[in-house]
């Protein structure tokens, strides 16, 4: 099975036009009337979705998908900014026309500042179209603050209370896209999300039902693949697949929203990369795979995850974050851990137990251990990994050949390709059993 991989003064003079005074902006405001991209069928649907393998998971679609792109009003990470972020509604059409829960989705972590999700081409966009709008849930998906076309000055990387902020001003601009798209909504409204999504759409059900209870029923989330324990994970010994892009993105995302997680960019980056880290992620024109390959981040065949690390960041930066205390790192990623809540809807947890990205050990089972040292009974926590490993096979689990064919695959597609399905699969039949 293939999984679907994943003017300057105009555009001020609206963001003022929807501010509120001095309480603020008219959060989640259109600024464009809402565009429909495109219809896709449910037999376009079918026929990828069985091309791909994805149906034996996603089912038959049951409804046309309307694919819809937003741009609306939310706010920065200072008290006071006000600014845009983009996304994209998919709209449950053709022979579905009654009332729909309302899915608002967070997405994986993206180094490509162009992209959006409004693009029915995009993978994550089509997983999102077969898994939920196709059976019957209008969804809305956002790109984040500093992405696509949000005239944010940068991303802040998990950052919780800014995703928190572009997640739920996503729910209020698809309310208000509804009627002119044809959308029916329930009122009902369901938070899921896979990887940083995952981390956003926890921000976003804590925030949603401390902050703002009267104005979101939320109903369930279900959270996937997501860092939920930050600072646990600073100070775990071994690097994550994939730390030579998303450790600098956090690092230099929370330098800008704090200012003080270094002083001077070369005592927590090496040599080149210190000379351009702080500009890099986003990039808009490199992808993962371009980022390594033109020498702007290490990696490649035979590059460990601890080789990448210490190419890449000081040892004495690092080594001062894992003591933990008062270091500006590690209180930063204590700021951004979401343990410690208590929510009231339904929520399932949902990782891969192989996932070398975000390891379940670290963060789905501490974050169920604290779920339940408060006595919490709504909360779910499910592993995928036999699925994974029934589909995929069982090579590659644990290599210890780094340059080998097995470990390249593990690596490269386990958190990114494998476990998606799986984990969008179990968030639906929770959202089923409560919409």
């Amino acid at each position: 099975m293939t999984y679907f991989r994943l003017s300057c003064v105009a555009a001020a003079a609206v963001l003022l036009a929807a501010c509120g005074g001095s309480d603020g902006p008219q959060r989640g405001a259109l600024l464009d009337p809402p565009a429909t991209l495109t219809t896709l069928t449910a037999a376009q649907i079918d026929a990828a979705t069985a091309g791909s393998g994805l149906q034996a998971i996603s089912g038959k679609a049951k409804c046309d998908v309307k694919v819809v792109a937003l741009n609306y009003t939310t706010v920065g990470v200072k008290d006071g900014e006000s600014t845009n972020a983009s996304g994209v509604m998919l709209v449950p059409a053709g022979s579905c026309t009654g009332a729909a829960a309302l899915v608002a989705y967070a997405k994986g972590s993206d180094v490509q500042k162009p992209r959006t999700l409004a693009n029915p081409q995009d993978g994550e966009t089509f997983l999102l179209a077969a898994m939920y709008a196709a059976q019957g849930y209008t969804v809305v998906a956002t790109d984040y603050l500093g992405f696509a076309k949000s005239a944010y000055a940068y991303h802040p990387y998990l950052h919780a209370d800014s995703e928190a902020t572009a997640v739920l001003d996503s729910i209020r601009a698809a309310r208000a896209a509804a009627p002119s798209v044809g959308a029916n909504l329930s009122g009902k409204v369901m938070l899921t999300g896979y990887s940083q999504g995952g981390h956003a759409s926890m921000a976003a059900h804590r925030a949603a039902e401390r902050d703002h209870a009267g104005e979101f029923n939320v109903v369930a989330g279900a959270h996937l693949a997501g860092p939920y324990n930050l600072s646990g994970q600073l100070r775990a010994p071994d690097a994550i697949a994939g730390v030579q892009f998303f450790v600098p993105y956090l690092v230099t995302s929370w330098q800008k929203v704090y200012g003080n997680v270094y002083t001077d960019v070369k005592t927590a980056f090496k040599l080149p990369y210190s000379g351009y880290i702080e500009t890099l992620l986003p990039s808009p024109t490199l992808t993962t795979t371009t980022l390594v390959s033109s020498g702007a981040l290490p990696g490649g065949p035979g590059v460990t995850p601890n080789q990448a690390r210490d190419l890449v960041f000081q040892p004495e930066f690092l080594a001062a974050a894992q003591a933990g205390g008062t270091n500006p790192l590690f209180l930063a990623a204590k700021k951004n851990d979401l343990l410690g809540w208590n929510p009231k809807a339904r929520v399932l947890l949902c990782g891969g137990a192989g996932d070398p990205t975000v390891p379940p050990a670290i963060h789905q089972q501490a974050m169920k251990a604290d779920f339940d040292s408060r006595g919490l009974t709504n909360v779910a926590s499910v592993d995928v990994d036999p699925q994974v490993q029934s589909t995929y096979g069982t090579a590659g689990k644990a290599p210890t050949d780094p340059a080998s064919a097995a470990f390249a695959t593990y690596y490269g597609n386990y958190h990114g390709t494998y476990e998606p399905p799986f984990c969008h699969a179990q968030a639906r039949a929770v959202f089923d059993a409560v919409k």
